[in-house]
């Protein structure tokens, strides 16, 4: 299990969308403390993803640390 957390501010890109990080793996790319949302625990990020979208329906996997999960 791995812990995730999702950045509270959107990408300045097309879909405006915000990046799932895995903090287990240390990422680093990691949004700044204040901007980090606890996902919680999870398998891989693909739930990590779907829990992300319950509140930020345009999230999607970090290229470096959730790279399975990363659409473009």
């Amino acid at each position: 299990m791995s812990r995730f957390i999702v950045n509270r501010n959107a990408q300045t890109n097309d879909n405006n969308e915000h990046e799932v990080h895995n903090i287990t793996l240390g990422c680093n790319h990691l949004p700044d403390l204040e901007n980090q949302v606890d996902l919680g625990e999870h398998q891989s990020c693909h739930g990590a993803v779907q829990a992300a979208k319950r509140t930020y329906p345009n999230s999607n996997g970090c290229y470096y640390c959730c790279n399975a999960c990363h659409t473009g």
